[in-house]
């Protein structure tokens, strides 16, 4: 019973996950008058920022010291997470800029077929109902995000990069979530994330104080509650639940998308996409049921 609970918690925290992300795609589009890296720059050390509060809390009234092996698994996990994401989010940039919106949607949602795959070679393979979970939920995001043909352009390649990426830190959150405090990984994973993206931002982009304060509503909502509350959901959600379960549960972010659009940029919701989005509610709760008992 115990674990049941602990279950459900992580499901209702990937859930909302999902959820904040779905709705950041409105704030994505609203702060694209500056530059991808300056803008993912800015959230990641703004998720960061936001969460030291936290962290000095729970350092004042937490009693439970932190061993060298744990400081250790923190940064290494904080780091190498920071690491995925950053390079996933820019290979997104990149690769949607040669490509249709729905197409990157579509073939960055792969990482619900990427995760359970690699898990095989770490020992975490998925359950029957997940694999049947995961072939529905692909067909629906492909009603979701595709339309008419599929062809391969130049940007796909670098969005199937991006999936293989998001995989590659679904996998690592995965493996350190539960070995270390989820707020301290999510600080650490985003400050590398804000590095990484400042570089090229420099370099390609020469980001000013006045354009980041142009965009500062967006910045804002992804810093703060994209970044900030979402990455840490992932993380805490993570620590109770399988990385190919995981996986479909955060790729509901498509469809509250769709429906955050319809919602508040009073964007047209198709009968395709109603399909689609149908769909990928019935994947989840197909990969609900579970076959044997749990011990």
């Amino acid at each position: 019973m115990k674990y049941t609970v602990k279950k459900t918690i992580s499901i209702l925290l990937l859930l909302l996950a999902a959820f904040v992300w779905g709705v950041a795609f409105v704030a994505q589009r609203q702060g694209t008058n500056i530059g991808p890296f300056t803008l993912l720059a800015s959230r990641s050390f703004l998720g960061s920022v936001a969460l030291l509060p936290i962290i000095g809390i729970q350092s004042l009234f937490g009693t439970k010291k932190t061993s060298s092996s744990n400081s250790k698994n923190l940064w290494k996990g904080g780091i190498l997470c920071g690491i995925a994401l950053a390079v996933a989010s820019a290979l997104q940039q990149i690769g949607i800029a040669d490509t249709t919106a729905g197409k990157a949607g579509f073939i960055t949602a792969l990482y619900i077929v990427l995760v359970p795959i690699i898990g095989i070679f770490f020992k975490r393979k998925a359950s029957f109902p997940v694999w049947i979970g995961v072939v529905v939920a692909t067909v629906g995001m492909y009603f979701l995000c595709v339309e008419g043909g599929f062809s391969i352009a130049k940007g796909d390649y670098f969005i199937l990069g991006c999936a293989l990426c998001f995989s590659v830190q679904i996998m690592l959150v995965d493996h350190f979530a539960p070995k270390v405090d989820g707020v301290k990984l999510a600080c650490i994973q985003f400050f590398t994330c804000g590095v990484v993206s400042l570089v090229p931002a420099l370099i390609f982009e020469h980001p000013t104080l006045a354009v980041i304060q142009s965009a500062w509503m967006p910045i804002l909502y992804l810093g703060l509650v994209s970044s900030g509350v979402g990455y840490t959901l992932q993380i805490v959600g993570q620590k109770n639940i399988p990385p190919a379960l995981a996986s479909l549960i955060m790729s509901l972010e498509s469809v509250f998308a769709v429906l955050s659009g319809w919602l508040i940029l009073q964007e047209t919701l198709s009968k395709r996409e109603m399909l689609g989005c149908a769909l990928m509610f019935i994947a989840i709760v197909l990969a609900q049921i579970n076959p044997k008992k749990e011990k």
